[in-house]
């Protein structure tokens, strides 16, 4: 069976997770603009989902 999630909803989960931990860098920057962009829907949001459609293809399906 296969379950799926929004990315909005998981990235979305992983900030508040590193909000709380108070954890900084460049992973969490990275999680920081994804969900920005996907929560915004802004003009480059076509772009990311795009890079990211085309990373979940590139991983091998069991």
């Amino acid at each position: 069976m296969a379950v799926t999630i929004s990315l909005a909803l998981l990235f979305g989960a992983l900030l508040a997770l590193l909000l709380r931990t108070r954890s900084l860098g460049a992973g969490s920057a990275f999680v920081a603009v994804m969900f920005g962009f996907y929560l915004a829907s802004t003009g480059a949001a076509d772009t990311v989902n795009s890079l990211m459609s085309a990373v979940i293809t590139a991983l091998p399906n069991p």
